[in-house]
């Protein structure tokens, strides 16, 4: 069974990140949401969570021990996922919180479409159930939703957006429109399956620029710029980035089967 690809080994590397994170600050990262106070021994439970991901992470990186890495890896997201789920309650027309917790639920769709994948990987292709394919391609569906919310936060806080274009690049406050249209486009494109494949590898390549030119150079910036202090949430952005872009590249991996373009009339 070979890896599933570039997805895969990225996410294995974001995962590690988030449990170094966890172990260096103590606290559940990305989440950074304390557990309540009446829970007992608030410290073994992070850092044994933290460790139990840090393992499956290296899992990732063998063929026995990858799908059970990757449904461990999924149920730590999605507490991370449900931490953002209760702002879309409580403020439902926000896209600040839509955001958030599109943010959470993209590496969650990551983790599921992997644990597929691989599990088919493992079998026969005839012993593939319908079930499994439609259950990818309703995750594939959420992922694409989950894109449409980033290219609304980039219409609806375009000056912040802005602020994070590198400085060399002209336009800044148009590159933070185009990028959003480039998210809007994306989503949509997975959404109702117009170029999919495309639109998702696009998409991961837009995530992966953002991490190269955005959060990689504001550790060497003096001063830091403001969106990227305290250090403890610039590593988070980081690494969620990363995870982002990782699980672009799964789903784009996902779509492997469909073509690049538009069929050309026989």
């Amino acid at each position: 069974m070979r890896m599933v690809g570039l997805g895969q080994g990225l996410f294995a590397i974001a995962g590690a990140g988030v449990a170094v994170l966890s172990l260096t600050y103590r606290d559940f990262a990305p989440i950074w949401q304390p557990l309540p106070a009446w829970i007992p021994w608030r410290e073994t439970w992070v850092y044994g969570c933290a460790l139990l991901v840090l393992a499956a992470s290296a899992g990732l990186c063998f063929p026995r021990t990858a799908p059970p890495s990757a449904l461990t890896i999924g149920v730590y997201l999605a507490g991370w996922a449900m931490t953002r789920a209760a702002p879309v309650v409580i403020k439902p027309l926000s896209v600040a919180s839509w955001y958030g917790f599109s943010e959470a639920l993209a590496p969650l769709l990551g983790a599921w479409i992997l644990y597929a994948m691989l599990g088919w990987q493992s079998r026969v292709p005839e012993t593939r159930s319908i079930a499994s394919e439609r259950a990818v391609r309703a995750a594939q569906v959420l992922f694409g939703l989950a894109c449409a919310a980033y290219g609304l936060a980039h219409f609806a806080y375009a000056d912040f957006t802005a602020s994070m274009v590198p400085v060399w690049l002209p336009g800044r406050l148009g590159f933070a429109y185009f990028t959003g249209f480039g998210h809007l486009a994306a989503g949509i494109g997975i959404i109702v399956g117009i170029l999919p494949r495309l639109a998702a590898t696009l998409e991961a390549v837009m995530m992966s620029l953002f991490g190269l030119l955005v959060w990689v150079p504001s550790f060497f910036a003096q001063p830091p710029p403001e969106w990227a202090t305290p250090p403890k949430n610039q590593w988070s952005e980081v690494v969620v980035t990363l995870l982002l872009a990782a699980s672009a590249w799964i789903v784009a991996t996902s779509l492997r089967n469909r073509p690049w373009g538009f069929k050309s009339a026989s």
